[in-house]
């Protein structure tokens, strides 16, 4: 996986008012739990937002005056009409202890539907998944080559090593859909 640089202050003062005057100054107050106490602190609203709009997930290496720990962004509250981020919370990881996390698909190949006129749908952009840091990948490879028209894969066919795949087996990842073009095509053939 890839790896995120973060660094924050700790903070002291807890409730609404401490947090407005952190928004204020354009922080955004952070959580990290996981690891025994929860450490509170603050972190600067540009240097999340680079972790927070990108496709990517990373493993965040974080430096909270002068305490260190590896974590993963577990959610993220925003503002409702701005969209600002409000909160975050992570979630501290170790090496030896395996952790959920939602990791973005990558789709591969020409689909054989995709080739007779149908058009690729992919369902699912992020699957959740238990593992440890050390066999966590930056992505999740789907091979499409071989789905035909109206084909489909659930996350029941999909495996990877030393990954648990936390979704529904029934749920649908990628699928080829049937265009209006490949009906006609199709009903002019009979």
């Amino acid at each position: 996986m890839k790896v995120f640089e973060l660094k924050g202050s700790l903070r002291t003062d807890l409730g609404k008012k401490a947090n407005k005057a952190l928004r204020k100054e354009e922080m955004v107050p952070c959580e990290v739990y996981g690891g025994g106490e929860n450490i509170h602190f603050a972190i600067n609203e540009k240097v999340l937002g680079k972790l927070l709009f990108t496709p990517d997930v990373y493993v965040i290496n974080a430096d909270v005056d002068g305490k260190k720990f590896s974590c993963v962004l577990r959610d993220v509250q925003y503002h409702p009409v701005n969209d600002k981020a409000l909160h975050a919370d992570f979630y501290q990881v170790f090496e030896d202890k395996a952790f959920e996390v939602e990791l973005p698909i990558r789709v591969e190949g020409f689909a054989i539907g995709v080739q007779s006129g149908g058009k690729l749908a992919v369902i699912s952009r992020k699957l959740k998944v238990k593992g440890l840091m050390a066999d966590l990948p930056e992505n999740l490879l789907v091979k499409v080559s071989h789905l035909g028209l109206g084909k489909s894969i659930q996350v029941g066919e999909l495996a990877y090593d030393n990954l648990e795949l936390l979704n529904s087996k029934k749920s649908v990842v990628v699928q080829v859909k049937l265009t209006r073009a490949a009906r006609a095509a199709a009903m002019a053939a009979k």
